[in-house]
């Protein structure tokens, strides 16, 4: 695996107009007049112009496709509202109506097996050389069935670090943005074998491999749009095949999504954005930042706004609750029938720690400060926290005191000098 610890540069934007014409020329060139086009989208819950890209897409060859439809990479998450697909789109219902009103915009629904295809499995041999050797077990690889309505798949999404794959972005719309459960299952829980320290960042991981793998398996010709976005504003927009445009786009992003500091916080306030309406998707708070939190130290999501824990998968979540990969790895027979994308959002929640002798000792403490119930907290092996008791000036400005606090975390990942060996390669 591959890794950058630059500290972020002065970071150039592109303007509208530019970010334009770079959609105009690429798109030019992939002939597509006459032709059923897919855009592959992300749901609310990743910041990215996609209504500049959206708009100017369809500005650009919308009377010239036989057809220009939205999906939207749902992966897991819950189903957008028509209301909240036209606010990712940056469109009006008027607009929608009437210019855009040819447009199918569709959610991928990961649980319905009748609206999937088996795309082939990828065989234990090839897992065990994807992945280093930690599995050799068939895969199979299922996808949303209505891209085989399409003649070019357009992948438009941002690039992040990211907990699972290493950076988000490009095959990662596709896997697990529109596919079946047991691709994704998979891959995540091989993240999390790996651990998220060990992942988020790095560019070239096993699961990387494994996603590009199943992308393969896709008949229908794929092209992205890859974004990097910082501060809420466009600093790069890279073009090609999926692998060509995400490569790029990944060492764009650990130029300006990674902060190294010099040394650990016993507390660190991290802030959710409100784009993240639950735990499943505000547990970035806590993968982004604690490579940086010191052992025995406390990581505080401060997110009065959440409420639930998961609309999806809730549930399962408050019976297995939150623990470390080595809770479930040292009792595999109890676990081993559980989903496994959701024993690896466990485990990067929990974060790194160890299960001997039935004792399991994470690394640090994570406390919610979030509208879920005390009582609920604690069931899930979560500390508690009423968010009214918390005063953000209280974390401000005391670095130097081994406190952080970190507005609007999610998607900027915090790393140290020298990192320890629980996060290193």
């Amino acid at each position: 695996m591959t890794t950058s610890t630059a500290q972020p540069t002065e970071v150039a934007y592109l303007s509208d107009d530019e970010a334009r014409a770079k959609i105009a020329e690429a798109l030019a060139k992939l002939n597509l007049a006459g032709k059923r086009v897919l855009l592959i989208v992300p749901d609310s819950t990743r910041t990215a112009p996609v209504g500049l890209l959206f708009k100017s897409i369809h500005a650009e060859i919308g009377a010239s496709v036989a057809k220009l439809d939205v999906m939207i990479a749902l992966g897991t998450h819950p189903p957008m509202s028509d209301e909240a697909i036209l606010r990712r789109l940056e469109i009006t219902a008027e607009e929608r109506a009437g210019k855009y009103g040819k447009v199918a915009m569709l959610n991928h629904d990961w649980k319905n097996g009748s609206a999937l295809t088996r795309l082939g499995t990828i065989s234990a041999a090839d897992i065990a050389e994807l992945s280093g050797g930690l599995f050799s077990m068939d895969v199979n690889v299922d996808v949303n069935s209505a891209i085989f309505n399409y003649d070019q798949l357009i992948i438009v999404g941002p690039v992040f670090p990211h907990e699972v794959v290493g950076f988000s972005g490009g095959n990662k719309y596709l896997f697990p943005g529109i596919s079946g459960a047991e691709i994704l299952n998979f891959f995540h829980w091989l993240g999390a074998i790996i651990t998220s320290p060990r992942i988020i960042g790095h560019k070239w991981t096993p699961v990387r491999k494994v996603v590009d793998r199943a992308a393969s398996l896709v008949p229908v010709p794929r092209f992205a749009f890859c974004m990097v976005v910082h501060q809420h504003k466009l600093a790069g927009l890279y073009t090609g095949t999926p692998e060509e445009a995400w490569t790029d786009a990944a060492d764009h992003s650990a130029r300006v999504h990674v902060l190294v500091k010099p040394h650990p916080y016993k507390t660190v306030l991290s802030a959710a954005p409100l784009m993240y309406d639950e735990i499943w998707v505000g547990a970035k708070c806590m993968y982004k930042l604690e490579p940086v939190v010191e052992d025995g130290g406390e990581l505080i999501i401060y997110a009065p706004h959440i409420a639930h824990v998961s609309v999806v998968h809730g549930a399962l979540i408050e019976r297995i609750g939150y623990h470390t990969r080595d809770y479930f790895v040292k009792q595999w027979d109890r676990f081993k029938d559980e989903p496994w994308g959701v024993l690896a959002h466990s485990t990067h929640v929990r974060g790194v720690g160890t299960y001997e002798n039935g004792v399991e000792k994470p690394r640090i403490r994570v406390t919610l400060a979030t509208a879920i119930p005390e009582d609920v907290c604690r069931s899930i092996n979560m500390g508690y926290r009423d968010p009214a008791s918390i005063n953000v000036a209280d974390y401000q400005n005391r670095e130097d005191e081994g406190v952080l606090y970190v507005p609007e975390a999610g998607e900027m990942l915090y790393r140290l000098t020298n990192p320890p060996a629980w996060a290193s390669e």
